[in-house]
């Protein structure tokens, strides 16, 4: 019989029979029974055939690889802790579910070579991430075969800013990056105040790279690296000790050391054995110090000598349950080496947790279900042959899944919390601040990209917004190389043989300021120069300079342009006449100015005598009218308001007019007779007598000035006329007189003259416009106050219309120039700086006789609100004073508003005007009198109508006389 085989996954299951073979009842029975049982069979099967798929998915063993130099200082630090992970890992059935992690460890024994060679050994294995490599060198080149073949790094000590994601996708930095470490040094320099820093370092790429970012940080705080000493990684004591002196000659005094655990301490010996561990050093380094002091239980005493006083940094994980536990392990587990015991350091907390992340990434791979599998790379397929097998590496065809699920962990480990941020940082970077003692260290404060530099914990602060104001930043007080606490001031005049080259223009007018000695072209003298040496004396350093001068003699050389020369480095300094001003504080840095100064006008002016019409000049024409007319108005506003009741106001029209004349004007003495009865009047008097009281003092004392101070007057009043004409104006050659009346008041550059000498200036002056002189000059304040020292025709006209002042200036971020700056404020505290003004610049008798300018005659705008004041009071009066007699009209003369007709007005309104010129006592006494007329009237019509009796008479005259009492009351 012909059959066919149907096989499953691992074996044949049946026989089937040929289509037309006869089947006998009893071997169909049989046939049923059988097929029942292969059913069975077959569920069996396909049952255990899934159980054995899914056992596939979750391996019981995940190889993991390391790559790192055991027997360095973080090697050693890390195998422990990854060792000591692993065992946590695979203790905890809940992390991996049953899986087992397997660590394949390899050490590159220093050297970069074998740590790319090793790793491509993993290559050619199941290795499903590595952790490693331990350098940023080695890590730069392995990146590249991870991200080929997809498989994940994860480092715990590689710090290079430069290993970008974008550039790596597969690197993953489990510790922080090395921009956060320049951050905090960048700012740990500005919170010092301090402004150039010179760079010490590894020349590689980490040592390249970080201090390229601590450039960057440095720049964005005004401050910057003055000078790099590159060094070999396995440099010679030598070739430390010729960078060091090199860094010896510079001016800077902060010394920022990058480097390794393995060269830094040597770096330090050399620069004690060359004095540079002394007072006024200042050494930052990187985290490597505090590995070494972290790493170490105990340092010789040597070492504590050449580190003490230093600064570093070490990176901050905050204090847990899980790091004390660990902590408390760890004696227990280095003795396990066999070897003397040390410390666990930073980058053992982040091995640590670097393999706890892993392991919660591989959980989730596997609940995403990914799988373990790998695939040849088509790119090396044609690399065949040779004894380097690079054909044999393998692609892990789930590595993205893999790395996603790296990236997605969110976790608190020993080192805090674990995840990161979209540019793969970790979250919460920060950094403790130590201060290395003789006997120990001590932690002065912490650094956090959330709030800077503080004495408070950054897991504190966390909880509160961030504060970057200047107050919040605190570090706590330092004890520097050298054992002092006074914080140094982080530069000197730099020891290296050069003299500071100082430009000082070369003038050839107003030689009292500067001038060149004779036959000489680096000998000056004058008032600049002496403040300029007084101040270099009161300096707490030495400070060599070379005084050059600027300019050919035969003209006053342009300041901004000799300042210009300071951006050019070629000169380093200028001292001079130099008027501090925006377009020159963007070239250079100014010292603290020495000497007030500003923009003035200055203009003939003649002598003006005093005349019979003397008394007239305190006032302007509008003045004089404003005051006349308000004299009369206010006369005749409290005519009206007193006319009806004051019999002093009253009689023949001659006499009333009078009468307001000689009120008005004997309040300028306040010797009117007239007394106010009314309330509106005497409310009137005493806003206007109080006006009186304003101008007639304002008057004695203008005109006192004018009778008792000699006058002097000229038609250009200031600034303003000059810009309103188009008169020449004359200026100082080489002085900003000239780009500010240009370009700030847009005065016509055909109109302005250059003078040189003061002799110019009174040629220009007196020979005026019409002459081809000029109607004024415009220069700065101290030549003006010297050139009319001893011209007393001259004078200045008007306020001074800038502010600025002379200093002496340096290059940008030069901190000689704030040392300079403390120094003129000293020598103006003791007195010396008015000395030396003295000396050069002491005014003669011309200038003291008590001449001044005249006096501008006192305008309206100056009284305008007293005017308004009183104009209102009045008008305010005789509103009230208005509507009162009308109210008394309608009450006196009520047929008067009720009679109809248009022809009645003319008759109303001379009524209204006749009774408001007669006195109110006979408007009330005729007002009585028709009352009782009327009352008389009413009683003769009731005798007519009644037969009266004498009662009724009796009681009619007994009503009229209680009426007249009321009215005689009233």
């Amino acid at each position: 019989m012909a059959a066919s085989v149907v096989t499953g996954p691992c074996y044949p299951i049946i026989t089937i029979l040929k289509a037309g073979d006869r089947i006998s009842p009893s071997s169909m029975k049989t046939n049923v029974w059988l097929l029942i049982l292969v059913l069975v069979a077959l569920l069996e099967v396909f049952s255990s055939y899934g159980a054995s798929t899914n056992a596939s998915r979750r391996p019981e063993v995940v190889n993991v690889g390391t790559v790192f130099s055991v027997a360095t200082m973080i090697g050693k630090v890390a195998k422990v802790a990854i060792e000591a992970a692993i065992e946590d890992v695979n203790s905890d059935p809940s992390v991996l579910n049953g899986t087992n992690l397997k660590v394949i460890m390899q050490d590159t024994n220093y050297s970069g070579f074998l740590g790319i060679v090793e790793t491509l050994q993993f290559m050619e294995t199941d290795i499903v991430a590595i952790i490693g490599p331990q350098t940023s060198v080695t890590a730069h080149v392995v990146s590249y075969i991870a991200d080929e073949l997809r498989t994940p790094l994860l480092s715990f000590s590689a710090t290079d800013p430069t290993l970008s994601p974008l550039q790596f996708p597969f690197f993953v930095r489990t510790t922080q990056n090395d921009l956060f470490q320049m951050s905090a040094i960048a700012e740990m320099v500005e919170y010092y105040g301090w402004r150039e820093v010179i760079a010490v370092y590894v020349d590689d790429d980490h040592g390249r790279n970080g201090i390229a970012a601590l450039g960057d940080k440095l720049a964005e705080r005004r401050c910057k690296i003055s000078y790099k000493a590159p060094l070999r990684l396995e440099a010679k004591r030598d070739e430390i000790t010729d960078a060091l002196i090199k860094v010896a000659l510079a001016e800077s005094r902060v010394i920022v050391l990058h480097t390794y655990t393995s060269t830094g301490p040597q770096i330090l010996k050399v620069a004690q054995y060359l004095g540079m561990m002394g007072n006024g050093y200042v050494w930052i380094t990187t985290n490597w110090l505090s590995t070494i002091l972290d790493t170490n239980i105990t340092l010789p005493q040597e070492s504590k000598d050449y580190f003490q006083g230093v600064l570093t940094l070490r990176l901050h994980t905050p204090e847990s349950d899980k790091k004390r536990k660990l902590v408390a392990r760890w004696r227990n587990l280095t003795q396990v080496l066999g070897s003397e015991s040390f410390g666990l350091s930073t980058y053992g907390l982040y091995a640590y947790d670097t393999v706890w992340l892993l392991a919660h990434a591989i959980d989730r791979f596997f609940d995403q279900g990914g799988v373990i599998s790998f695939s040849n790379d088509s790119k090396l397929s044609n690399l065949q042959g040779g004894s380097l097998h690079l054909n044999a590496m393998s692609i892990f065809d789930d590595g993205k899944l893999l790395l996603d699920s790296i990236l997605g962990v969110d976790m608190t480990g020993v080192s805090g919390q674990v995840r990161f941020t979209p540019d793969r940082n970790l979250v919460h970077p920060a950094c403790d601040i130590i201060n290395v003692l003789q006997t120990g260290y001590r932690k002065i404060g912490y650094w956090s990209n959330y709030s800077g530099l503080s004495i408070e914990a950054p897991e504190t602060l966390y909880m509160s917004p961030p504060n970057r104001s200047i107050s919040a930043q605190q570090l706590l007080p330092v004890i520097w190389p050298g054992e002092t606490t006074q914080k140094p001031r982080g530069w000197v005049f730099p020891n290296n043989g050069r003299h500071l080259r100082i430009g000082v223009p070369k003038r050839v007018s107003y030689r009292e300021f500067l001038s060149t000695s004779d036959g000489t072209w680096d000998q000056f003298t004058g008032y600049c120069i002496d403040v300029f040496t007084a101040a270099v004396n009161l300096l707490p350093y030495a400070v060599p300079y070379k005084l050059i001068a600027y300019g050919e003699g035969k003209e006053n050389p342009s300041s901004t342009k000799l300042v210009q020369l300071i951006t050019t480095n070629y000169f380093d300094a200028v001292v001079g006449d130099i008027a501090i001003t925006t377009e020159r504080t963007r070239m250079a840095d100014f010292t603290q100015p020495y000497i007030e100064s500003g923009l003035v006008v200055v203009a003939p002016v003649r002598q003006q005598n005093s005349n019979a019409w003397a008394f007239l000049r305190p006032f302007s024409r509008e003045m004089w009218i404003v005051t006349a007319v308000f004299f009369i108005f206010v006369g005749t506003v409290v005519w009206i308001l007193e006319h009806r009741m004051n019999d002093e106001f009253r009689g023949p029209p001659r006499r009333q007019i009078v009468t307001i004349l000689w009120f008005s004007f004997s309040t300028w003495f306040f010797a009117h007779r007239e007394n106010t009865v009314s309330a509106l009047g005497r409310g009137v008097l005493i806003v206007w007598l109080f006006v009186v009281l304003i101008i007639n003092s304002s008057y004695t004392a203008s005109l006192t000035s004018i009778l008792t101070v000699q006058q002097l007057s000229s038609p250009i009043k200031g600034i303003e006329t000059l810009m309103k004409t188009s008169d020449p104006i004359g200026y100082q050659e080489g002085s900003f007189a000239w780009n500010y009346l240009v370009n700030e008041l847009g005065i016509d550059e055909s109109r302005l003259v250059p003078l040189v000498m003061p002799e110019d200036y009174v040629k220009a002056l007196k020979k005026g416009p019409q002459g081809g002189g000029v109607a004024a000059i415009v220069d700065e304040r101290p030549y003006i106050e010297l050139f009319l020292s001893s011209r007393c025709e001259f004078s200045i006209i008007g306020q001074e219309f800038t502010k600025n002042g002379w200093g002496f200036a340096f290059q940008r971020d030069s901190p000689l120039a704030v040392d300079m700056s403390t120094a003129i404020l000293k020598l103006s505290e003791n007195g010396d700086l008015q000395r030396i003004h003295d000396k050069w610049l002491m005014s003669s008798a011309c200038t003291s006789q008590g001449s001044k300018l005249q006096v501008d005659r006192l305008q309206l705008k100056s009284f305008w609100g007293l005017f308004v004041v009183c104009g209102l009071a009045c008008l305010l009066a005789l509103l009230v004073y208005f509507f009162q007699m009308l109210r008394q009209f309608s009450r006196h003369y009520p047929d008067e508003l009720e009679s109809p007709g248009t022809s009645s007005r003319p008759r109303r309104l001379q009524t209204f005007l006749s009774f408001v010129d007669e006195k109110e006592e006979d408007v009330k006494n005729r007002s009585k009198r028709r009352q009782l007329e009327r009352l008389s009237n009413r009683g003769n019509g009731l005798d007519e109508s009644v037969s009266g009796s004498g009662t009724e008479r009796s009681q009619i005259e007994y009503s009229s006389n209680k009426s007249i009492g009321t009215l005689d009351r009233a």
